[in-house]
């Protein structure tokens, strides 16, 4: 069950860290803070149309990552060294703390080695195959273990130029996630008061 929960994790929160980790061959700086939109469509068998979740994201080396689900509904989750929180329309349903479950530690170790444009972290768990140049790459990982019944992906296949474009997370029954990335950027700004505050409570 719990390899389950780590798995869930990585798809929820490291998938979309490498999702908008910036130029992969470097990653982000430690002072750096990448923002940007997402637009999520799962396709799952039975339905005609995806099901579609808009929303943005703040992605911080020193911090951690913020993925602010806005339509149709309003969900945070906040990842950071010190563990995860998910607030549903301001209030917090889930809080996990690194120090109470270990396995938190690891998946913020994978997301920091994401944010530094290392794929290694991931290699674990996954076959990583890079191909194409910086103008237009492709990274594909493919579960080392295939049978394994806690993964839920069967591969997850990420472009990008400058930025990450796309992320497509196929699953085993058929389903699957496309994610598009829009209106990324990278500033040595400091952090906003309400993405400070974001960041707190997943420390607190």
């Amino acid at each position: 069950m719990m390899r389950r929960l780590v798995f869930l994790l990585i798809g929820l929160v490291i998938v979309p860290g490498l999702a908008v980790a910036a130029r992969p061959a470097q990653g982000l700086a430690a002072n750096e803070v990448l923002r940007g939109q997402f637009v999520q469509e799962r396709h799952l068998k039975g339905f005609n149309a995806p099901l579609r979740t808009e929303g943005r994201f703040v992605l911080a080396p020193s911090h951690g990552l913020i993925w602010r689900a806005e339509k149709p509904f309003a969900v945070d989750t906040v990842i950071t060294p010190a563990g995860l929180a998910q607030q549903v329309d301001g209030t917090q349903t889930l809080r996990l703390e690194s120090s109470k479950l270990p396995f938190l530690a690891r998946l913020y170790d994978m997301l920091s080695g994401a944010l530094a444009g290392n794929w290694s972290r991931l290699e674990s768990d996954f076959t990583v195959s890079r191909s194409g140049d910086a103008q237009n790459w492709q990274v594909t990982m493919l579960p080392r273990k295939a049978d394994d019944i806690a993964m839920p992906f069967r591969s997850i296949a990420v472009t990008g130029s400058r930025f990450v474009d796309t992320v497509v997370l196929s699953k085993p029954d058929g389903d699957s996630d496309v994610l598009t990335f829009i209106d990324q950027s990278v500033s040595n700004a400091p952090l906003s008061a309400a993405e400070t505050a974001a960041f707190a409570t997943a420390t607190q």
